[in-house]
C-alpha cells in the first residue's frame, strides 16, 4: 500500500465490516488509495464489492471500522455528505435520462438558474460548460444538443463520468465502466480514466468482474473473496494471468466445499 508519509493519502478504510441481519457482507476490509491513483477493485458477484461502494458514497453506513478522508476520520451520514466532500460515483445504470440532451444530464438536478427568484434554467451555460468539459476530457460525441439515448453506450458512460468530474470530484468510483461494451467502446473510456489520471489530484477507484478489460489503467489492483480484501499489489509486480489463477482456485475451492456439503 501507499505510504501515508508522502502526503498523497485520500481515503482509507480500516476494518470495515457491514452484516445485513444474520448475513455478512464485509468481514475485515482494509484499503487506501492515493491522490492521482487508479486501484482495481475487482471480485466475483457477491464478493463484496458493490457494499464497499455503497459504504465510500454514504448510502450505507458500516457496521464496524472506520474511514479516513483527506488524512481525517470520517462518518459518512449520506450520499449528499459523500459528495460535500468530493466523493462521486458512476453506477451502471448511469443515472441519465434518454430523452434529455447532453447538456441538461451533464446539470441534472443541478441546473443553474437565471436570476435569483426567477429559476429559469441558464441553457446557455449549462450547453457552453459541457462542451468544455467534455472536450477537456476527450469525450467526442456529435453534438451537446442530441439526446443521450442516440449516442452509444461509451459516449453515455463519458458523459456520466464528465458529469462527476465537472461537480469537483475528489474520488471518483466508477461500477463496472467497461461492462458489456466492445473493444472501441471499453477504449474509449480507459482513455477519459487514463486523461484524469494524468493529470494527478482524483482519486479512481474502478470495480470490475472483467479485471482484464482494466488492468492497464490502474496502479493497483485489490482482489476481494468472502468480504475482505485478499490481494494487494501494484499492477506492475502483478499480471493478469496470475488474477485470472487467483480467481479460479477460489471457485475450484468454492464448488468443491458445495459439492462435499
Amino acid at each position: 500500500m501507499a505510504d501515508a508519509s508522502t502526503g498523497r493519502e485520500l481515503l482509507r478504510a480500516e476494518h470495515i465490516a457491514k452484516n445485513y441481519g444474520q448475513v455478512t457482507a464485509l468481514t475485515d476490509i482494509n484499503l487506501r488509495i492515493d491522490r492521482g491513483e487508479v486501484l482495481g477493485l475487482l471480485g466475483d458477484n457477491g464478493a463484496g464489492k458493490s457494499t464497499l461502494m455503497k459504504i465510500f458514497t454514504g448510502f450505507v453506513k458500516p457496521s464496524s471500522g472506520q474511514l479516513h478522508f483527506d488524512g481525517k476520520p470520517v462518518e459518512l451520514s449520506s450520499v449528499s455528505h459523500a459528495r460535500s466532500l468530493g466523493i462521486e460515483a458512476v453506477y451502471q445504470d448511469l443515472a441519465l435520462i434518454n430523452e434529455l440532451n447532453v447538456y441538461r444530464n451533464m446539470f441534472l438536478q443541478r441546473e443553474p438558474v437565471k436570476g435569483r427568484f426567477l429559476g429559469i434554467l441558464d441553457d446557455k451555460k449549462m450547453r457552453a460548460a459541457a462542451i468544455e468539459q467534455l472536450d477537456r476530457m476527450g469525450v467526442r460525441i456529435p453534438s451537446v444538443d442530441v439526446p443521450v439515448a442516440k449516442l452509444s453506450g461509451g459516449q453515455r458512460q463519458g458523459i456520466a463520468v464528465a458529469r462527476s468530474v465537472y461537480q469537483k470530484a475528489r474520488l471518483l468510483l466508477l461500477d463496472e465502466p467497461t461492462a458489456a461494451m466492445g473493444a472501441k467502446e471499453s477504449a474509449l473510456i480507459l482513455d477519459v480514466i487514463q486523461r484524469l489520471k494524468d493529470e494527478g489530484e482524483m482519486g479512481i477507484i474502478i470495480i470490475a468482474h472483467n479485471y482484464a478489460q482494466i488492468f492497464d489503467v490502474c496502479d493497483r489492483v485489490n482482489l476481494v473473496e468472502g468480504g475482505r480484501i485478499v490481494f494487494d499489489k501494484k499492477t506492475s509486480e502483478t499480471s493478469v494471468e496470475e488474477l485470472t489463477d487467483m480467481v479460479v482456485r477460489e471457485y475450484r475451492e468454492a464448488r468443491r466445499s458445495v459439492q462435499a456439503g
